[in-house]
């Protein structure tokens, strides 16, 4: 009888309540693919708008875009992982909810000893973002300012450790005083409660009305015009999530107005779809947690079957740092 394992698909898009937890097939892997046993799965935005719809997937599907485990089997011609390595990924195809799963080699990562199988699970698609965030999308050098919206998220607080790492002045935004802290803990050089000050006023005040080099947002629909307001002439805006909806359309003429301002809307998946571009951030990632220089905070655990107890968390934003699924 073939092996099953508990994975969680969704039938139909929808509400946390779409979520299903069902047994599903492993099978073998075939050439290009491993079979990987998860010890732990991280939670990430993107889980959501697939879930929604937003992020439109073929149905029925498995959810989930990374996690840290064993690898059992590879297949033919995979030469950079072998059974028994422990290895942690984000990558695509979602399916990533389940105890064992048979899947692509090429961006999954051979995980470092001195790096926990929680933490490989809850760092890969947030810290390979902010390493594209920070070396990959726009020229950033020591002393440049920017500033990251949802700061004490599980990217955010990646962000303020690597920003203070490598000498750039970070400004948070946050919805309390409470996550305002948790970011100005992790390395962050203020951080702004968006409910209770205007963080267009205030990134100006703490800039000396020079305003940043580059804005990282990840709130998108709500935060997107005050941000542009925040930059310096030339400066970036990087729109990279949708937390409170998709970017609505503007007038790009409004780019001149402000001051010749540049905007782009990245993906993680874009960036990782090189293989051997996947391994190299997956490497500086690596270096950064294991110098200590980043430390990933797991905010929450959740059981694999309390996965729509999580999605609600993740959604209402009332989670901090990283958030995991575990599999005992």
């Amino acid at each position: 009888m073939a092996e099953t394992a508990r994975t969680v698909i969704i039938e139909q898009t929808g509400g946390p309540e779409a979520l299903k937890l069902v047994d599903l097939p492993v099978g073998e892997p075939g050439p290009g693919e491993i079979r990987i046993r998860h010890k732990a799965c991280g939670l990430n935005f993107i889980d959501c708008y697939q879930r929604s719809g937003l992020y439109p997937l073929e149905l029925p599907h498995a959810l989930g875009m990374e996690a840290a485990g064993v690898i059992e089997a590879v297949g033919e011609g995979v030469t950079h992982l072998a059974p028994g390595d422990r290895a942690a990924y984000a990558a695509m195809p979602a399916g990533a909810y389940t105890e064992v799963r048979v899947m692509p080699a090429a961006q999954v990562c051979k995980l470092p000893e001195n790096i926990s199988f929680e933490e490989g699970a809850a760092m890969m698609l947030k810290g390979m973002t902010v390493q594209f965030l920070f070396h990959r999308t726009t020229p950033l050098k020591k002393g440049d300012t920017v500033l990251f919206h949802a700061a004490a998220g599980g990217v955010g607080l990646i962000a303020c450790q690597w920003a203070k790492s490598e000498g750039i002045r970070l400004i948070g935004t946050a919805g309390s005083d409470e996550k305002c802290q948790l970011a100005l803990d992790h390395g962050a050089d203020a951080c702004i409660n968006y409910n209770t000050e205007d963080f267009t006023q205030r990134t100006r005040e703490l800039t000396d009305g020079k305003r940043v080099d580059v804005v990282m947002d990840s709130i998108g629909k709500s935060t997107f015009m005050g941000s542009l307001d925040c930059l310096k002439p030339l400066g970036m805006m990087i729109s990279f999530g949708n937390a409170s909806g998709p970017v609505e359309a503007f007038n790009l003429g409004l780019l001149a107005q402000k001051g010749s301002l540049k905007v782009t809307r990245p993906t993680l998946f874009a960036h990782i779809a090189d293989p051997a571009a996947c391994q190299e951030m997956a490497a500086m990632l690596f270096d950064k947690v294991a110098s200590g220089a980043v430390n990933i905070r797991i905010g929450q655990r959740f059981a694999l079957e309390d996965v729509a107890e999580a999605h609600r968390a993740l959604e209402a934003r009332k989670t901090t740092g990283q958030t995991i699924l575990t599999l005992g």
